[in-house]
Parts: C-alpha cells; sequence; structure tokens
C-alpha cells in the first residue's frame, strides 16, 4: 500500500489508540524481525507463520489466525511468497492497515531463474524498482537478453541435452510461477537493501497508526541505518574469499542474496520448496556439478536430504536458511539470519 494512502486509513483509527491498543501481525519471521526493530521499546508484533513452517502452503493454527483477526496493522511480503494467505488478509484482516511490502515503489525484484542451471549474469542490473505496472517496467529493464516474459534466452547458449531438459522443467516452472502470479521471485527479503527500505515503510506506517509513539518509531528506523551498513560490511568481508567458487543450492531462494553480494550459485536442484524437482531435472544438476566442480551443495533445515545424495554424493554439504528457522525471534533476527548465510556459504566452500 502506497505511503500517500497512510493518512486516510490511519484516520480510521480510533483516535484514541495508544501502543498496547494497536496490534500489528506480520508474515515471515524476517519481516517479523523488521517490524521488531522498529517497534522495539513499544511492543511486539504477531508473527502468523511460524520459522519452522513453508511459507509457501502452511495451514494457520486458530492462534495465528486470531492474531491476523484482531491486528489493526499487517506486514507481509505479499500473495507471491503465501498465496494461501491472501483471502484471510482479505477477510479477517479486513478492517486492518495491510502493507504488502512487495509492491512498495522502492523493492527491488528479480524474475525467477529458469532452470536447473544459471547462467552468469549481471547482478547490477538487478534492481528495476517494482512500479504498479512493474511487468512492462522489468521488461524495458531487461530487454537485452530476455523474452517477452523476462526470462533470460538461453537458446544459444545450452546445448541440446541442456536444452531437453529444460524443456521437461518448462511445466514444472510454469506451474511454481503461476502459484505466485507474475513470475516475480518472492524472496525479496533477501536483500538488505530491500530490508532497509521496508523498515522506513514500516516506522512510517505505525508513526501514522500510533501517533502517540511516532518518535519512537521514526528514531528505531533511523538507527537501523547503521546495524544494515554494518551487516553488509561483514558479509561482504566474509565472502571476499569464496567469490567465483560454484556452488548449488536446494531450492532457489538466494537470488537477491546472491545479487546484492555479488555471488552466484550454478543451479538448484528444485525451483521452490513446495515441489519435488523431476528425474531430468535431478540428472541436469548431476551434469552441472561434474561439469563446473561445484564444491558445495546447500541444504535447508529439516529437508530431506535424499535428492543431494542422489545428485553429490561426493560433494560438501552445507546449510542455509532464508527464514531464520532458529535464529530467536526479535530485532536482531533478520541481522543474524543473513550473516548465517555468509559463514554457511564460507565454511563450506573454504573447508
Amino acid at each position: 500500500m502506497r505511503l500517500k494512502t497512510l493518512s486516510f486509513i490511519a484516520a480510521a483509527l480510533p483516535l484514541s489508540a495508544h501502543a498496547q491498543d494497536v496490534r500489528v501481525a506480520v508474515d515471515i519471521a524476517p519481516v517479523h524481525s523488521l517490524v521488531s526493530l522498529v517497534m522495539e521499546g513499544v511492543g511486539a508484533p504477531d508473527l502468523i507463520v511460524p520459522q519452522t513452517a513453508s511459507p509457501h502452503d502452511h495451514s494457520m493454527r486458530p492462534s495465528e489466525a486470531r492474531a491476523l483477526d484482531q491486528a489493526d496493522v499487517v506486514f507481509w511480503i505479499g500473495p507471491d511468497l503465501t498465496p494461501w494467505l491472501e483471502k484471510s488478509v482479505d477477510t479477517l484482516a479486513a478492517d486492518a492497515l495491510v502493507v504488502n511490502v512487495m509492491t512498495d515503489p522502492a523493492t527491488k525484484t528479480m524474475p525467477f531463474r529458469e532452470g536447473a542451471t544459471f547462467e552468469a549474469h549481471d547482478h547490477h542490473d538487478h534492481g528495476a524498482e517494482h512500479k504498479d505496472d512493474h511487468n512492462d517496467e522489468h521488461d524495458d529493464d531487461h530487454a537485452d537478453g530476455h523474452d517477452e516474459d523476462g526470462h533470460e534466452d538461453h537458446a544459444d547458449t545450452h546445448d541440446e541435452s541442456h536444452d531437453e531438459a529444460h524443456n521437461d522443467e518448462a511445466h514444472h516452472d510454469d506451474d511454481h510461477h503461476d502459484a505466485h502470479g507474475d513470475g516475480q521471485d518472492p524472496h525479496v527479503w533477501m536483500d538488505p537493501d530491500n530490508a532497509q527500505n521496508w523498515v522506513a515503510v514500516i516506522a512510517a506506517t505505525l508513526a501514522e497508526a500510533d501517533p502517540a509513539n511516532k518518535a519512537v518509531y521514526l528514531q528505531n528506523a533511523a538507527n537501523a541505518s547503521s546495524r544494515f551498513a554494518q551487516l553488509d560490511a561483514d558479509v561482504r568481508a566474509r565472502l571476499a574469499p569464496i567469490k567465483g567458487i560454484p556452488f548449488v543450492v536446494s531450492h532457489d531462494a538466494y537470488h537477491y542474496f546472491e545479487a546484492h553480494f555479488d555471488i552466484e550459485a550454478v543451479g538448484a536442484i528444485a525451483a521452490s520448496d513446495a515441489q519435488s524437482p523431476s528425474p531430468k531435472r535431478l540428472v541436469e544438476i548431476r551434469n552441472t556439478i561434474e561439469q563446473t566442480q561445484a564444491k558445495c551443495v546447500f541444504t535447508e533445515p529439516a529437508e530431506n536430504r535424499d535428492w543431494i545424495s542422489a545428485v553429490a554424493p561426493d560433494v560438501g554439504i552445507g546449510e542455509l536458511d532464508p527464514i531464520g528457522f532458529d535464529v530467536p525471534l526479535g530485532p536482531d533476527h533478520y541481522f543474524e539470519t543473513i550473516r548465517a548465510l555468509s559463514v554457511s556459504l564460507a565454511k563450506c566452500l573454504s573447508d
């Protein structure tokens, strides 16, 4: 929701609302952390999707539905990440101020990467802003080397065996993209620039919804800038020695992180943690690991590792966690989750 509409919506809230009366609900743990950071010293938001659950297909518990129903303000990535949540937001939170951070004008978005293996990309071109008419704008920004849907044209750079495997995956990828609407990768929180922009949006939203604590929200947001600067410096320093070393991820959730920090996976075993890879995709990944001499394959917490043993029995195994599975909730959660990714990458790829 655009900030210019906030004054109108906030005016509909009770004028007597104070911190303890303003209830805030958030979809996933990393965004919950950013809201917690802004609300520090005032209150704490409710989390809808548990850290241990997949955002793509979680079934809400009664307590989570109740938190959404009681919320005055809701922050979420949007239906591209949690399509199952859209109806509940529309009904249970019908009277709440709902902010979809993925559609904020400052949010950088990227298209899904096609196929099991990834081509080298110029990450510096990934920062097109997400507008209301972002499909057209995205096509303009990525016209060179992309088809009309915003996907890269690999026809000239892949051999016949790759094309066969890629075509076999096409219907799987189409199903995956249909589930997320317009084909934009919803793992947008993995770019710290997006997270820092959202902190400002969160603070402005809460300042209007709870004017009694406006100064606290805005000050907390201002203080966060140094934390993001330190995070960026720490992660870049840790990743510098392993740049260029090939690796594979279990599913394609790290494109924004890779783009921001100028590293890149060579492939993903599955397009999503909500679907299984086809046999041909597994073959393609196995071939890619052999051809690139990928040093590590990264799984995720509580994930079935049978696929990894099938495609890479002799390759190192690391673990990446995009949600912060066991990182304590709160203002530090986002920063520790991003740092942990760099620690895991550096450990496996430098061993």
